[in-house]
């Protein structure tokens, strides 16, 4: 009747696991705004506005590398996912923070071990307060224990464990899907700049080979006595820094092929990309979708892993509040115990135990209120991260979308500019062929041109690189949907 009576107690007390204490979480309120201040740019739809982003083809997704419609860059971003370091090393630590979801859930049922032992023993005759009579000769002691030990969750601190153990999961895939977005990112500008050298080369290469012709002419004039020495040092000059340009680009065209092979995993000496000029007339720039301010909350994984870090910090509030409440546990042993191998397993050898405990910590000098302080301060500090995370969500979108703005007026600029200069050039050179102009003229105007000239495609890929860092602000495709649920 005893034993009865202790078991049917602690099946008493089980419902009350039922009970949590500490705050339920839910979400903060994020800084937003009605809209964003800058406009889009002349090339979007500016009859659309700005909308949330709807399932299509025109829209972002995960392989937004496609709307640049350039067939070897495609070829390279599907490298990132499968071979870059950085990547495995995240995915490695969204794997171990799925797997602390079944550390936490472990707790919530009873933990169960076996210890079984043999030995022999002999009392000594002679040890304090033991009488002589009962000293023998030694005996044996089989035992098989089975042990049991299960804390019943009052008040939910375990339950809160296994939350935030799920929260962190989440967060930590989120930063997996940061770090894509931010790889793919990079791969996509360093392959911008790297057709970008490449369209550079292009053009000094062409710039060469017209400075090598005005000195074959000005050496003829020279010779013909039609014009100074000093015409003929000033277009070997102007050779020899071009040639210097040329070979400067190549430093840089280097470097983004070494880069761009690191992250599709391979050492520099094992790519090699064949030369592939940015051409202003057929470069696709891709019309980005927008979505509304409040939308791009789940747009962007970092906001979406800052977001699970503010619940899994909640949790721990409660978890804390917890440590002011008894704890309940339930224990229990049973196995059989012989004096050999002959009866180790007779049903007379069995023992068992069985009954709850219940513990409470009675004074501390206040080490679990400063624990419950620390995780206050510890949730706020994730508030306060979250709503930074946002803000600069906004920054980032606005600068790009400025930058688009600007951009692609000063490429209209530019093209005027270069046109202008081109047409001038031309002109002086035709004038100093006739004997009309000094070759200073003639020089003065092919460096306008070819600084003009390179700011064309310098204007290019940074319209280029601000498209794609604007996609990365906007998250890339990725939506908080897409987060697991473990």
């Amino acid at each position: 009747m005893k034993n009865a009576l202790t078991i049917t107690i602690a099946l008493t007390l089980l419902p009350l696991s039922g009970c949590m204490v500490g705050p339920n979480y839910k979400t903060p309120a994020a800084i937003t705004a009605p809209s964003f201040k800058e406009a889009t740019p002349a090339s979007f739809d500016a009859n659309d506005g700005w909308k949330p982003g709807q399932p299509g083809d025109t829209k972002l997704k995960g392989d937004w590398w496609t709307l640049f419609q350039d067939a070897q860059l495609n070829e390279l971003e599907t490298k990132v996912d499968t071979a870059n370091q950085s990547l495995k090393s995240a995915e490695a630590n969204f794997r171990a923070a799925r797997a602390q979801i079944g550390y936490a859930r472990s707790y919530e049922a009873p933990t169960i071990g076996v210890a079984p032992s043999v030995s022999t023993v002999r009392d000594s005759a002679n040890q304090p307060y033991f009488p002589n009579n009962l000293a023998n000769n030694g005996g044996g002691n089989f035992a098989l224990p089975v042990d049991l030990n299960y804390e019943i969750d009052l008040w939910g601190r375990i339950r809160r464990g296994v939350t935030s153990a799920r929260e962190q999961a989440q967060a930590s895939d989120a930063d997996l899907e940061s770090v894509r977005l931010s790889l793919h990112a990079e791969l996509a500008i360093d392959y911008f700049g790297l057709r970008s050298a490449d369209a550079q080369t292009k053009l000094l290469d062409d710039t060469v080979k017209a400075y090598q012709d005005a000195v074959e002419l000005t050496k003829d004039r020279f010779e013909g006595g039609a014009a100074p020495q000093s015409d003929l040092a000033q277009a070997k000059t102007q050779l020899d820094q071009a040639r210097v340009q040329l070979t400067d680009i190549e430093v840089q065209r280097t470097q983004y092929e070494h880069a761009i092979a690191v992250l599709i995993g391979k050492p520099p000496a094992e790519l090699t990309l064949l030369p592939f000029p940015l051409d202003p007339a057929s470069q696709v720039m891709p019309d980005v979708p927008g979505v509304m301010p409040a939308a791009l909350l789940e747009r962007r994984p970092d906001i979406a892993a800052d977001e699970r870090r503010m619940a899994s910090a909640n949790e721990q509030i409660g978890i804390a509040q917890a440590a002011f409440y008894p704890t309940l546990s339930l224990s229990a042993i049973a196995g059989f115990q012989g004096t050999s191998a002959l009866n180790w397993f007779n049903w007379p050898s069995r023992f068992w135990a069985v009954g709850p405990s219940l513990s409470q910590t009675v004074f501390d000098a206040g080490r679990r209120r400063a624990t419950k302080n620390i995780t206050v301060a510890q949730y706020d500090a994730t508030v306060a991260n979250y709503r930074q995370t946002v803000l600069i969500a906004f920054q980032q979108v606005e600068d790009n979308l400025a930058a688009l703005r600007v951009l692609e007026n000063e490429a209209q600029q530019q093209h005027e500019a270069t046109a202008s200069v081109e047409q001038s050039l031309d002109l002086f050179q035709t004038r100093y062929e006739g004997g009309v102009d000094t070759y200073l003229q003639v020089v003065t105007w092919q460096t306008a041109a070819l600084t003009n000239q390179r700011n064309d495609l310098d204007i290019l890929q940074r319209r280029l690189d601000a498209s794609v860092l604007l996609i990365k602000a906007l998250g890339g495709g990725w939506d908080n949907s897409r987060l697991p649920n473990p």
